[in-house]
């Protein structure tokens, strides 16, 4: 594919670096905020309480196309969860926002299944929400939720990878919730979400794309007797998200394989390995930073390992690519 064909995440509708100046537009509106790279944080006594809000974005676009909505819930539940996580809280209950353009029992009870479903594996009650029907404003649906999280002060990451820390990661499920806008323009050039998916033909390209996101709950009881200076999500901005443990280098030498399906991304749409880096997680959807000294410790105790460090400078170098 020649270049003028390469596609990028900016050329699929989505500009990460307009997103960051509207939030931040945004942000800078409503006034002071008490928050963590991830989550609100508001100061209750001897704790604090963490509020984390997200969505299931254009993955929903995907689950219309296949009338499958059964998982959607589960990614809504992960992207917020795991923003949790990142900043040493413990997420307790979550409600939900369902907005529609008509009422729809049969997807509104597969929704209902993947919130269920994602609460149970995350540990935390589903004590209410809305849908909110609005036939002018919402084409077909839209998902989101939020999260509430509770944190002795102490136990909140300090947020700043420290120079000489171990890098762990621990692996995604696929693609998660995030950059689906680029992967479906990628796919649907020669595809159809029903066709068979090139690398496991017994799954359909869409059933891979909704592989839902996985959440991280699990780990927190681990981290937390550990001395985690920051973690990160890898969401939307791919491995850019390392960043937001503070500006430092971020050295990967040893990152968990991308799944086939961001191969099957990338030579679809003819994106090249550095887009494929700043939109997704590449096999690799959270990591902490912690000393060197308790970094294998905690690689034994959960399915994470060591994949880089921590050094001076601004940058994140993974696989060849300085980003």
């Amino acid at each position: 594919m020649s270049d003028d064909e390469q596609l990028t995440y900016a050329d699929a509708g989505v500009d990460i670096e307009a997103s960051e100046a509207a939030t931040a537009a945004l942000v800078g509106a409503v006034g002071d905020i008490d928050e963590s790279e991830y989550a609100g944080l508001l100061d209750i006594g001897d704790r604090y309480l963490a509020l984390a809000t997200d969505g299931v974005g254009t993955k929903l676009l995907v689950a219309e196309a296949l009338g499958d909505y059964s998982t959607v819930g589960i990614d809504c539940i992960a992207m917020n969860v795991n923003d949790l996580v990142a900043s040493g809280v413990e997420p307790v209950a979550f409600v939900d926002y369902l907005a529609v353009d008509e009422p729809d029992e049969g997807f509104s009870e597969q929704v209902g299944e993947g919130l269920s479903a994602g609460a149970e594996t995350a540990g935390i009650a589903l004590v209410g929400g809305e849908t909110a029907v609005m036939p002018e404003v919402i084409e077909g649906l839209d998902l989101a939720g939020a999260c509430a999280g509770l944190a002795p002060k102490d136990a909140v990451f300090p947020g700043e990878a420290a120079v000489g820390d171990a890098i762990i990661g621990f692996p995604s499920s696929g693609i998660h919730s995030n950059g689906l806008t680029l992967a479906r323009e990628a796919v649907t050039r020669e595809h159809d979400y029903d066709d068979p998916f090139p690398l496991d033909p017994d799954r359909t390209v869409g059933e891979v794309l909704l592989e839902p996101t996985r959440i991280y709950a699990y780990l927190l009881e681990h981290l937390r007797e550990h001395e985690v200076h920051a973690a990160a999500h890898v969401t939307g901005g791919g491995w850019t998200n390392l960043s937001r443990m503070g500006e430092r280098r971020y050295e990967i030498d040893d990152p968990f394989d991308a799944q086939p399906v961001f191969e099957f991304v990338a030579d679809a749409g003819g994106v090249d390995d550095e887009e494929m880096h700043r939109t997704f997680n590449m096999g690799t959807g959270f990591v902490v930073a912690l000393p060197e000294a308790d970094a294998e410790s905690l690689a034994a105790e959960t399915d994470g390992r060591v994949i880089g460090e921590v050094r001076e400078g601004d940058a994140v170098a993974i696989r060849g690519l300085e980003l």
